[in-house]
């Protein structure tokens, strides 16, 4: 990574983590989660622990994964899963992360737990590369595919401007809970990719989207389905030649999770973590202006743990 890039993404790291609000240590978590009760929190970022261990930390603040997942009930959860890369080059989500999720849902008592992307590379191959199958099926889950037209269904998006209608995959429409797990990390379309954009891969064409307004297009199918809780992963986080990638050396590894039930939010705290003002990624501004989400982090609730 360039000097220059590196130093802008550790100010904005810093920015986010230092001057905005103060850090309650774990010893204060019991508290927190007592507040949270009261005054429920709009984003929860942690940094500084392995992947599953923040997770723990931060399920416990929102009241626990029974919060989200009730007893019987099926859930689906897509990674980004879109790329034959390792894990260690960031282009998908952190397997241990996908893994722990999923623990926890069946600990709510899920009666099943689904997972799949609609990949840009070979599927089959993309998803044993990137880790995520493997651990994944070790967890409970299923692993299913999406690289077939049959597992899609059209839907209709009331209020898009340009994106009124999608062939959705079938599991985002007959779950009972819909978990968005997002890489943060660079895109040359987009700048970031982040929670809003992965959708994506959850419908069957995703040229249209690149061909007109690509930035309209991500928040016009906010307006669709919005997530029972984004799970954004900066563990390694791509700061160059994304969503692809293919150098570890254009990995930086910040050890911060992010959860949120708004994407606009929690996107929008992610890119600071990343180095950029949100108003500077449209697709943020956009949905925020169209009421998907607050993008302002001034005006959230923001639950800050260091581990």
């Amino acid at each position: 990574m360039d000097r220059r890039h590196f130093l802008k993404s550790l100010i904005g790291y810093l920015l986010f983590y230092g001057s905005m609000f103060s850090f309650k240590s774990l010893r204060n978590l019991h508290s927190q989660e007592e507040d949270s009760s009261v005054n429920p929190y709009d984003v929860v970022a942690v940094k500084g622990g392995e992947p599953d261990q923040m997770f723990d930390a931060a399920i416990k603040i929102l009241g626990g994964m029974k919060t989200f997942v009730k007893k019987n009930q099926t859930v689906v959860i897509k990674p980004n899963m879109g790329w034959d890369v390792s894990p260690e080059k960031a282009g998908n989500t952190n397997p241990l992360l996908v893994a722990q999720v999923i623990k926890h849902c069946f600990q709510a008592g899920a009666k099943e737990v689904s997972v799949f992307d609609n990949t840009c590379d070979h599927w089959q191959s993309t998803y044993r590369n990137s880790g995520i199958e493997k651990a994944a099926k070790e967890a409970g889950a299923h692993v299913v595919p999406a690289n077939d037209k049959k597992y899609y269904r059209p839907v209709e998006i009331p209020g898009a401007k340009i994106l009124k209608d999608a062939l959705v995959h079938e599991l985002i429409l007959d779950s009972d809970v819909f978990i968005n797990m997002p890489v943060l990390k660079h895109h040359g379309s987009a700048r970031l990719t982040i929670a809003m954009k992965n959708l994506m891969g959850i419908v069957w064409d995703r040229h249209f989207w690149h061909r007109n307004d690509l930035h309209q297009c991500i928040a016009d199918f906010c307006l669709f389905k919005k997530p029972d809780l984004n799970v954004i992963d900066a563990y390694r986080v791509l700061m160059r030649n994304g969503p692809r990638g293919g150098s570890e050396s254009d990995v930086s590894t910040l050890k911060t999770l992010i959860l949120s039930r708004d994407m606009v939010a929690g996107d929008a705290a992610a890119a600071k973590i990343f180095g950029a003002e949100p108003q500077d990624i449209p697709y943020i501004q956009i949905a925020n202006e169209m009421g998907v989400g607050v993008m302002n982090l001034d005006n959230l609730n923001i639950s800050r743990i260091k581990m």
